[in-house]
Parts: structure tokens; C-alpha cells; sequence
């Protein structure tokens, strides 16, 4: 099992990164959006990974912060969600978000993530019940905080990352296109924040 990479941010095609290590060798890492949106080119990182192995495909899952890896490996052993959909659910909540969501039994806010319905989101409400004590509060795994490198970001730059996350979320191209346009303006001056605004626009919030 590979469980943490260190090495330098060689590329980045929103959800996913290439890391490339000491030793060489270049990793292709796909990320949820807030811990992808961290990353900068010719950065130096450490990344918390979950390596998911199928017949078809090896797949390797990064994490910013490892609480978000342990709670990917919570949801991963739900039946019925694969790794694509617990890396969705930790694009659109938080991992206190999450556990709030299963503590209240609000399944409606599971639902608010792309490709959950209504019995899924039960499911991992039943299923994560109690499990989450250890992600107690918002200051814990809280995703405040995301930066991106001086001269990283220009508008056009910054749009094209966002709609590309959205649209690999599950979201559709005219929808990322009318949640960007909506949540536009000054105040908004990173990729982070402009994701963040758009998934509150999508999500009802």
C-alpha cells in the first residue's frame, strides 16, 4: 500500500496531479477539489494516498489532510460507494460536514452531492453511524486556508480549473458554466474560493 507521497507538483489537470519524487518517479494522484486546489506548480508537498486496485485499472487517491484519507476509507467500504463518489462527497463537504450530515440524519445534505440519492445517502448515514466521533469539529479538518501560488491563477485560468472540477464531479458543462457566471465577482480572487462559491450555488446552499 502506498500511503503518503512527497515529491514536486509537476502538472496539474483539475482533479488530478503528477508528483514527481526524489527518486524519479512521477505519480498520477487524483484529489478532491479542496485538496487540489492547495497544490501549486514546482511546489514541494506531502500527500496522504489510498491506492484503489480493480482489474482494470490501479488508482491512486491523494489527501491534503489525512483525517479526509480516513474518512475516504470510511465511505470506500459502504456498500455501493466506490472511490469515485466518496472523493466526490469530500469535493462538495468537509469531513465535519459529513459527520454532522450523519450525526443529524440529514440525508438531504448527502444528496446534494453528485451521484448520491436518496437510499445511498441513507446507507451511509446507517452505516457511518458512530464511526465519525473522531472528526469532531469544523477546526479539524476545516479547508480554510487553501492557497495558490502568486501567478497562478489569471481569470481565464482560474474558470477553465473550476468548470473542469465541477464538470468531473458529475455536474453538467451549462450548469459548472451558470454557477461560475452566477458567483463571479471582485471578491473572488483564487481558484478555491471561486469552487467553493460555485458548489454552494449548485448545491442550493
Amino acid at each position: 500500500m502506498i500511503g503518503m507521497i512527497t515529491g514536486q507538483v509537476q502538472s496539474l489537470n483539475a482533479p488530478v496531479a503528477c508528483v514527481m519524487t526524489a527518486g524519479g518517479v512521477g505519480y498520477e494522484i487524483e484529489l478532491p477539489i479542496p485538496s487540489f486546489c492547495q497544490l501549486a506548480l514546482g511546489n514541494t508537498v506531502t500527500i496522504h494516498t489510498h491506492l484503489v486496485v480493480r482489474e482494470d485499472a490501479h488508482s491512486l487517491f491523494g489527501f491534503i489532510d489525512k483525517p479526509d484519507r480516513d474518512v475516504f476509507r470510511k465511505l470506500i467500504k459502504i456498500n455501493g460507494v466506490g472511490a469515485k463518489m466518496a472523493a466526490a462527497m469530500l469535493s462538495t463537504l468537509t469531513a465535519a460536514e459529513i459527520k454532522r450530515a450523519v450525526d443529524q440524519d440529514n440525508d438531504v445534505a448527502l444528496v446534494r452531492v453528485p451521484g448520491i440519492g436518496k437510499k445511498t445517502a441513507q446507507r451511509i448515514i446507517l452505516d457511518l453511524k458512530g464511526k465519525l466521533q473522531e472528526f469532531g469539529s469544523d477546526e479539524m479538518i476545516g479547508v480554510d486556508g487553501l492557497f495558490v501560488e502568486d501567478g497562478f491563477d489569471n481569470s481565464m485560468q482560474m474558470i477553465a480549473e473550476v468548470e473542469s472540477a465541477l464538470i468531473h464531479l458529475g455536474y453538467k458543462e451549462k450548469e459548472a458554466q451558470a454557477a461560475i457566471k452566477a458567483t463571479q465577482s471582485d471578491q473572488i480572487t483564487n481558484t478555491s474560493d471561486l469552487l467553493k462559491a460555485a458548489l454552494r450555488q449548485l448545491s442550493g446552499f
